[in-house]
């Protein structure tokens, strides 16, 4: 077992997940070091690259061996933005994550591994992004593990797309009932971008939370 050069790249407008990756110990690896900046990164075994939003191009991408991707779908379906969000909101209580060795189109390039997560239908916000970064962390683990036997296969199958969400997506209309919204309250941002209402031209924020 060869052990790897590591670089994990991430957005420092989505430092969500920069503490959780502080946490984690890797065991397979020569050296492991956080960039915010991808020109910065050079002959690197492994570039995980977390939560990133610019975009990459082919003449950084050829600097390191590989340079992977977490994207919570299960590849080509549900490219874009919010994967986990949007099948909160489908309902869906079993989500394919797929890791993929990046090209320079959107969520494409060939699929390294794909794992599951299983949710029962009650997590909220932040419950979902701690189960999503600990099976980004799984999935990095296990493929450093793999290193240098790395196996790749094509993506198959009729692309889809999900849209970026905005703040308007978490209204809350008054006349459904709050079971029929549930899943919408689950993905809202307490923060950030919270639950609203408007009432008699008077806007509402919702704020959710579990009663333990």
């Amino acid at each position: 077992m060869e052990k790897a050069k590591v670089a994990f790249l991430l957005d420092k407008n989505n430092k969500w997940i920069l503490s959780r990756l502080k946490k984690t110990k890797y065991k397979n690896i020569i050296s492991a070091k956080i960039f915010w900046d991808l020109k910065k990164i050079n002959n690197y075994d492994i570039v995980f690259i977390i939560n990133y939003t610019k975009i990459i191009t082919k003449k950084n991408l050829k600097k390191n061996q590989f340079n992977l991707v977490v994207h919570g779908s299960n590849l080509p379906k549900g490219k874009g933005f919010a994967p986990l969000q949007w099948q909160v909101l489908e309902n869906k209580k079993k989500i394919t994550f797929s890791m993929i060795n990046i090209d320079e189109k959107v969520d494409n390039g060939d699929v390294v591994l794909k794992d599951e997560l299983i949710l029962n239908g009650l997590e909220l916000y932040e419950e979902l992004r701690d189960l999503q970064a600990n099976k980004i962390f799984q999935m990095i683990n296990y493929v450093i593990n793999m290193f240098p036997n790395i196996r790749q296969n094509k993506q198959k199958g009729k692309s889809t797309f999900y849209r970026k969400r905005t703040i308007l997506d978490s209204e809350i209309d008054i006349n459904k009932s709050i079971k029929s919204q549930f899943n919408k309250l689950r993905v809202v941002n307490n923060e950030q971008w919270p639950a609203f209402f408007y009432y008699k031209k008077k806007k509402f924020v919702i704020k959710i939370f579990k009663d333990e």
